[in-house]
């Protein structure tokens, strides 16, 4: 009981401190004109504008017998007004470290007794807390006009779930910039990768206005649970990149790339466990070692990231046969029986890969390298779901299987497993060790640098691809281009 109120006591005096850097921050961004005035004046103009648009156009529609659309409009321009002023918060994250490293400001603060965590979290909930106070005035300014001249008052679903969508953004987009403004040497630097964060926002917004209109508002849930799933990475991200010495010593930021490529050749040419410490008794790079004792001992340090490709994939059937039995195709919209020269056909087919072993081994490998680059870019979250896609397309039609007079168990032996026992199996591997590339960036080997973790998972990545992956998914290729179609046509 004793360490459970010392540990509560302890965090509470560590948000203490973070509090302090905290008021700080606003206290002089507050004193600076230049970005009080066009954030209040842009916070109250914005979401009148905005209700002034609703009101014509819920005008105009009516009067054309689509009134749908107006109602639709209105709940559309709440998402805005709630996300406008809260891409301010770009401004004022991206000067939390490296603006005042280059007003020189930044010194003094790395000297005080405060902790990298506090630290961050202090500048983090600055940067946060204006656009976000200015993002529910502008939804409370918005919904008042609404009030007055529509007498329109959101569900409170909708309220809700806008309101934590708002500040489910506010927090990635404030994380994201926080991390670009650590890791850079100049604002002009920093302002120029903040696109990272302001091009997939502005997508994710798109797909958000979508749901909006076909208001379906239950699924904004998802959007918030990712949102929020994405800013604890972020965060932990941030913390552990984050360093006050190489902040200070720092002052250009240079790509060697000798220097990298020295690394992953050497990652891959050693064995893992003298990557960073090769010895006089490591063995040579050989074929031999690589299957005997560099692979099972990269797959063993990887079970986490594939046992939870596996369980993913698990759930991505499921989901497909679920979505089967709820919109069950319409009678003789599919037949399992195939003709003899239908896989001839699907050569024909533009947007297929060619039906031969070369053409279905070059757009697999395609697929999984393509996994890789996305996962590096998004923590691995992107490896997995494009995974899921085929696995929820196959549980769809299995599902759809019984409706068809046939079996389910008999569809899969037939059409998946001839070649999928070799082919799961390899793109389960190739989609974990994406995974682990991924999430490196979050969570790296400790005692490495950031750049030093990344080569390194992605060394173990290549070797696994080249000498495990790729081998599997050419006897895939050819059990798919010589046996599936013989049993297929043979059963069907």
């Amino acid at each position: 009981m004793s360490a459970v109120v010392l540990a509560g006591e302890n965090t509470w005096a560590s948000f203490k401190r973070a509090w302090i850097v905290t008021r700080r921050e606003m206290r002089d961004t507050m004193r600076d004109w230049r970005l009080v005035i066009p954030i209040l004046l842009l916070t109250l103009v914005f979401p009148a504008l905005m209700q002034f648009t609703a009101y014509i156009a819920q005008r105009w529609v009516t009067r054309w017998g689509a009134a749908v659309i107006g109602e639709r409009i209105i709940p559309f321009l709440m998402m805005i007004v709630g996300f406008f002023p809260i891409s301010f918060s770009l401004v004022i994250a991206l000067e939390t470290f490296v603006g005042e490293k280059e007003r020189h400001s930044l010194e003094p603060l790395l000297a005080t007794p405060l902790t990298n965590g506090e630290l961050y979290w202090g500048k983090t909930m600055a940067a946060m807390i204006p656009p976000l106070g200015a993002s529910y005035l502008g939804l409370a300014v918005y919904l008042i006009g609404l009030f007055f001249a529509l007498n329109w008052t959101p569900p409170l679903q909708l309220l809700i779930v806008v309101v934590l969508l708002t500040t489910a953004e506010a927090l990635v987009m404030v994380s994201g910039a926080v991390v670009i403004s650590s890791q850079t040497t100049s604002v002009r630097a920093a302002n120029i990768l903040a696109s990272f964060v302001i091009i997939p926002t502005a997508l994710l917004v798109q797909a958000e206005s979508v749901i909006m209109f076909w208001a379906n508002y239950g699924v904004l849930w998802w959007f918030v649970a990712a949102l929020l799933t994405a800013n604890v990475l972020l965060v932990r991200m941030g913390i552990g990149l984050f360093n006050r010495e190489d902040l200070l010593g720092r002052d250009i930021d240079q790509v060697h790339l000798n220097k990298a490529w020295r690394l992953l050749s050497g990652f891959f040419l050693r064995a893992p466990e003298a990557a960073f410490k090769p010895t006089s008794s490591t063995k040579r790079f050989s074929v031999g070692r690589v299957y005997q004792h560099d692979i099972p001992l990269i797959l063993k340090r990887s079970l986490l990231p594939i046992g939870a490709v596996m369980l993913t994939l698990v759930a991505a059937f499921l989901v497909g046969w679920n979505y089967s039995l709820r919109y069950p195709l319409p009678s003789g919209a599919i037949s399992l029986q195939v003709p003899e020269n239908a896989f001839q056909d699907i050569a024909e087919v533009g947007f297929l890969p060619s039906f031969n072993p070369w053409g279905i081994l070059f757009h697999n490998l395609r697929v999984l390298v393509l996994e890789a680059l996305l996962g590096l870019f998004s923590f691995g979250t992107m490896s997995v779901v494009l995974m899921m896609i085929p696995l929820v397309i196959i549980g769809f039609f299995a599902g759809q299987a019984p409706m068809l007079g046939a079996s389910p168990v008999l569809f899969l032996a037939t059409f998946v497993l001839p070649h999928g026992f070799v082919e799961l199996p390899a793109a389960i591997i190739a989609s974990g060790m994406a995974l682990r590339l991924g999430a490196v960036v979050v969570s790296r080997p400790s005692g490495v640098s950031p750049a030093e973790g990344v080569l390194l998972a992605l060394a173990d990545f290549l070797k696994v691809l080249v000498f495990l992956v790729l081998p599997l998914l050419g006897i895939a290729a050819l059990l798919e281009v010589w046996v599936t179609p013989w049993i297929i046509t043979r059963v069907w």
